[in-house]
């Protein structure tokens, strides 16, 4: 008797199992299907002559809370030498190290815009980590205005967004960002399933900004699944545009409280970086 049970057992666990591989491999990503609002539209970019990129839909939201806003969108046509400088952009929430990342870039003009690296849900989900890790979710890249990106955070949700200028070259961060561009256009094309291991905002900044520094960035880390440590890796590799300790940089590149104070600013964007100083700083 106990042998017959034994048997069961094992044979439903094989059936679970072969369900579960042919449900991961037959499952395909999708451009269609009913995406929040806030993640409807997907950013396209159009390669021009002489160096100039069309970037359509360029996110700009104003959020009262993270379920009640206006939506707005708008194209830009810019010059990749215009592109000047590199942020990193650390946002911790939850627990345990989680945090969102992404990369925000200096335009020549004082603008910027900030490409971040999404879960594209559905209308009326929330994102999972357990079902990101079973193709639920696709991904996409936002290009948006930091009153977008950042403000969300700071002002709507409350959360403490760290800042962090980036020391390289200029042809490095203009090679990072046609990157990050070429990426999000494919995305917009081709789409991907988000995974909470592999293939998650992180990992995939990473991958780009890897070409800020000639050191070698390690292929994984166990801060990558710690995101918010990912400023420990760039400080190591001097990647961070300041001479103060790790520690004192956390606090002098975290631009929470300024960001709330700025709600109303014109400029948001250089509101938020009125206190920061960079390289001599002792």
């Amino acid at each position: 008797m106990g042998e017959t049970i034994l048997v069961g057992i094992l044979i439903l666990f094989a059936i679970i199992l072969v369900g579960g591989i042919l449900f991961y491999f037959i499952t395909n990503p999708s451009l269609s299907r009913n995406w929040s609002p806030d993640q409807a539209v997907m950013p396209s970019i159009h390669f021009m002559d002489k160096g100039k990129i069309r970037i359509n839909n360029i996110r700009d939201i104003n959020y009262r809370t993270t379920r009640d806003f206006d939506l707005n969108f708008y194209d830009r046509t810019i010059k990749l030498e215009d592109v000047e400088s590199a942020w990193l952009v650390i946002s911790p929430f939850g627990s345990f190290g989680v945090a969102h990342t992404f990369v925000s870039f200096g335009l020549k003009d004082g603008t910027y815009l900030a490409i971040s690296i999404e879960v594209r849900r559905k209308k009326g989900t929330r994102f999972n980590a357990v079902k990101a890790f079973f193709r639920q979710f696709e991904m996409m890249y936002v290009i948006a205005d930091e009153s977008d990106v950042i403000k969300v955070r700071t002002n709507t949700i409350g959360a403490t967004v760290r800042l962090f200028p980036i020391q390289t070259e200029k042809k490095r961060v203009q090679a990072v960002f046609l990157d990050m561009l070429k990426r999000a256009n494919k995305l917009g094309k081709e789409p991907e399933f988000y995974n909470t291991i592999w293939n998650n905002c992180t990992t995939n900044i990473v991958k780009h900004t890897k070409r800020f520094s000639d050191k070698p960035i390690p292929l994984w880390d166990y801060r990558y699944l710690i995101p918010e440590d990912i400023d420990k890796i760039a400080y190591r590799l001097n990647m961070i545009d300041t001479h103060l300790p790790y520690k004192e940089a956390r606090e002098h590149f975290d631009i929470s409280e300024i960001a709330r104070a700025s709600e109303d600013a014109k400029d948001f964007s250089k509101a938020i970086r009125a206190d920061i100083v960079t390289r001599p700083v002792r």
